[in-house]
């Protein structure tokens, strides 16, 4: 419903393969953490963005999308819907090109937001699970 499958082809294949996930610390629970692998594995450069600004995958982390020093082509949102909006805004001022809100995160007004910056989006959906489905 909030992005269609040529939105999400088009992520994942055409915008970019420089992921910032924000949400993403060391901790091997969490769902961020298997994400990320996915999309290492299928050649995405990985960027942790969290508080604790931790080194994920190889990859040195940031405590904000602002704080990340290169530009980011999408940005992946591990962070509860309360909390997502701000990220979407976040991601537009960046200059990234697509926001991906993860399974259980949606935001009618930041997908709106977004949308209308010529930015594209789906939400509610997982990037470890469309992947594959290209190959």
């Amino acid at each position: 419903m909030y992005g269609d499958d040529a939105t999400v082809r088009k992520i994942l294949t055409e915008s970019g393969d420089t992921w910032a996930v924000v949400g993403l610390s060391s901790n091997r629970q969490r769902a961020a953490y298997g994400v990320a692998q996915v999309l290492q594995r299928f050649g995405k450069r990985v960027v942790p963005v969290h508080p604790k600004a931790e080194t994920v995958h190889g990859e040195q982390g940031y405590a904000s999308l602002a704080d990340i020093p290169f530009d980011v082509d999408v940005v992946d949102v591990f962070v509860n819907s309360d909390l997502a909006d701000a990220v979407a805004d976040e991601a537009v001022a960046k200059g990234a090109r697509a926001v991906w809100f993860q399974l259980g995160v949606v935001d009618e007004e930041a997908y709106a937001r977004t949308r209308a910056a010529g930015v594209d989006m789906v939400m509610d959906r997982c990037p470890a699970i469309e992947i594959p489905r290209l190959a």
